[in-house]
């Protein structure tokens, strides 16, 4: 498993099945933007195992939790604008 590298969002996005480089994070946020009202877990393009994967890292509290966490703010970047405006 990924437990001998040091947590990022490359890997999670790895972790997670998904295109990792910079470019494709990139794009993937930008496509896959969430309302403010929706959880991270919750979002419907999750299948089971990407939900389940992202759910244990937040229960858990481990350093993954931070690039889960990093994860949900960047796609929550345009109901974050909105709600700014």
């Amino acid at each position: 498993m990924l437990t001998q590298h040091h947590p990022s969002l490359e890997l999670l996005f790895s972790q997670l099945g998904l295109a990792n480089s910079p470019a494709a994070i990139e794009l993937y946020v930008r496509t896959h933007q969430l309302p403010a009202d929706l959880y991270l877990h919750d979002a419907p393009f999750w299948n089971k195992s990407q939900r389940s994967l992202l759910i244990s890292h937040l229960v858990q509290d481990d350093d993954w939790a931070i690039w889960v966490d990093e994860l949900n703010q960047q796609l929550h970047l345009d109901a974050s604008k909105r709600r700014l405006a």
